[in-house]
């Protein structure tokens, strides 16, 4: 397995992140996005992070940009967690999809935020052949989700 991961500096962190989280809390949406919430798999405790979540061919999907990051390691354990939008709150089970099945997906989900996390794809883009979406694939988890609300 890959252990690819690309650390937010501290604008990203203390600003960018901050100001996402503070907007979506207040049940405002930019552009689909959410605030995840998974207990940590150590502490037990809520962990939450900003993320957008995609849906492709009438099922949902969370893509980790910055590769195995904290919120991934949680989600495999957890096996799912929460949506948050203001006060409205999803349950969510998640399970992790395959390498071999990440292609469509990376596809889409970088046709549609580009402009926002295309910097965490080493170049690949909507437009890249299968072969370089599948050569990428490792390196960013994807998990689809199913609402249980």
């Amino acid at each position: 397995m890959s252990t690819h991961v690309q650390k937010p500096g501290w604008f990203t962190v203390n600003v960018l992140n901050r100001a996402v989280a503070w907007i979506t809390k207040r049940g405002l949406s930019l552009r689909g996005s959410r605030v995840l919430a998974v207990r940590g798999r150590k502490s037990g405790e809520w962990r939450t992070t900003p993320v957008n979540p995609l849906t492709l061919g009438g099922e949902q999907y969370l893509v980790a940009p910055r590769g195995h990051v904290q919120w991934t390691h949680n989600m495999r354990a957890a096996g799912g967690g929460e949506l948050r939008l203001g006060k409205k709150v999803e349950t969510f089970t998640a399970v992790e999809v395959s390498d071999d099945d990440k292609a469509s997906i990376l596809r889409a989900y970088l046709k549609r935020w580009k402009a926002e996390v295309g910097v965490f794809f080493g170049g690949v883009g909507p437009d890249s052949s299968d072969e370089e979406l599948r050569r990428i694939a490792p390196d960013h988890p994807v998990f689809r989700i199913t609402v249980n609300n």
